[in-house]
């Protein structure tokens, strides 16, 4: 079972934010919730923000148990970027772009382990033309 959560449009550079992003993927909720609390970025509390919606959902929605659940996969995507000008020399101006970003947080519940039962091992026959299983028979045969 797969939990997706979303938030959109955070006054962010996606850059700033995948930094923090990579830090987190693949591991266990209450481990990546520990790493983001003492993380000193922007990033880290609107990602932590994500992560507990996601943790919310799967719990209430979904009724998953939430020392289960992992983090699949941490997205930033690129957002619309404002576009502002700086009054530069000469009576110029310079370009200011202020990007935003999206995050995209899935959770997924990790699946107890299957036992799988042991497979007998066959033991192997010997095959009849061997003349060395032939040769003890004989000799107490003729004694």
């Amino acid at each position: 079972m797969e939990v997706k959560s979303s938030t959109k449009f955070i006054r962010l550079s996606p850059q700033k934010a995948r930094d923090v992003a990579r830090e987190i993927q693949g591991l266990p909720v209450s481990s990546a919730l520990d790493i983001l609390n003492f993380t000193p970025k922007k990033a880290a509390v609107l990602i932590g923000k994500t992560l507990k919606t996601a943790i919310a959902d799967a719990e209430n929605n979904y009724s998953l148990d939430t020392n289960s659940l992992v983090i699949k996969e941490a997205v930033i995507g690129a957002g619309p970027t404002l576009r502002r000008f700086s009054p530069r020399a000469k009576g110029s101006a310079g370009p200011l772009l202020k990007r935003s970003s999206h995050i995209y947080i899935t959770l997924v519940g990790s699946a107890p382990e299957k036992k799988t039962r042991a497979i007998p091992k066959v033991a192997k026959k010997k095959s009849p033309a061997a003349p060395v299983a032939e040769a003890p028979a004989e000799e107490e045969a003729q004694a």
